[in-house]
């Protein structure tokens, strides 16, 4: 008896927002009926409420989660943190290397210069390319990402151009994700998965392109960076052009706008999240702050050079 009067008022209280929601917004904005019609897509609080007071009168456990939020995606966070922490890995191992003059580790050497870890390196930095492609497309903020992206990057080359202007990053991994993102939101955010294909499928093949000129034809400047186009004696620590990089980029797009147009996981049941997943949903913090860290640990234990 209880429930029925909690339904009856709940069901009341709705009905009697909904005439005023109606006849308020009729009066000020009488053209607006698209505003009125969104009433019903909304959520309204007693239906939470009512929707938690049958749950415990049922022994069902109440739902605390907001209504409309999608729960995050199990596989492209885990991948993602994958990724960063192979990274901090790498830097790790390049720091004691060049920096510190150590060439073994545990008795293992160290020489990254191997075509395994140069295979390794691209590998997982087309992953990291790869899911922020597909991370884009579940964004309704690519442009604002962007412009974040591109700030820190302003960073990163001042800070390197510090530490070292010889080899400073003026085009690294966050400078080229940061105009993907900006190109894709602004020109291919809502096209087709054909469009987006078609797209990285000519970036792509420019890159091929370009680079079997550039074996032929010498140059003798950097200002092109962004495409790819630079002279022989360039050097930087990270260095991702948009070609070939945004029709990686642009792959993952294709993959967002196809398998995740549902914008649900792939695994059917939800796993628990793990360290993994917590490194990929803070990526871009633990890249930023990654470096100086590591720098830090080996100035501490006297180790640099």
């Amino acid at each position: 008896m209880v429930l029925k009067d909690k339904k009856f008022f709940f069901r009341s209280r709705r009905i009697l927002d909904f005439i005023i929601f109606k006849v308020v917004d009729y009066f000020e904005n009488p053209r607006r009926t698209d505003i009125i019609r969104s009433y019903d897509k909304r959520a309204h609080p007693c239906d939470r409420i009512q929707e938690n007071i049958m749950n415990i009168e049922s022994g069902q456990k109440v739902n605390d989660q907001p209504r409309g939020r999608l729960p995050r995606i199990w596989e492209i966070d885990f991948l993602r943190g994958l990724s960063i922490i192979l990274m901090v890995g790498y830097h790790l191992l390049f720091d004691l290397s060049e920096l510190c003059g150590i060439r073994t580790l545990i008795g293992i050497p160290i020489n990254l210069s191997t075509a395994g870890w140069s295979a390794a390196v691209m590998f997982f930095a087309g992953l990291f390319v790869v899911l922020s492609g597909i991370s884009s497309t579940l964004s309704r903020r690519n442009t604002r990402r962007a412009l974040k992206l591109l700030g820190v990057s302003i960073v990163v080359t001042a800070a390197t151009y510090i530490f070292d202007s010889s080899s400073a990053v003026y085009f690294g991994i966050l400078h080229c994700l940061g105009f993907a993102i900006l190109i894709y939101g602004l020109t291919l955010e809502k096209s087709e998965p054909k469009t987006c294909a078609a797209a990285g499928a000519i970036v792509l093949g420019l890159s091929v392109a370009l680079s079997l000129i550039m074996k032929k034809t010498p140059v003798h400047f950097d200002w092109l960076l962004p495409l790819g186009i630079h002279s022989r004696t360039y050097a930087s620590f990270d260095y991702f052009p948009l070609l070939p990089w945004f029709g990686i980029f642009l792959a993952g797009a294709v993959l967002g706008k196809s398998i995740y147009a549902p914008k649900r996981s792939l695994i059917p049941k939800r796993l628990p999240p793990t360290f993994i997943n917590v490194a990929g949903r803070h990526a871009l913090l633990i890249y930023i702050v990654h470096q100086p860290i590591i720098l830090a640990f080996l100035f501490i234990l006297g180790l640099l050079r």
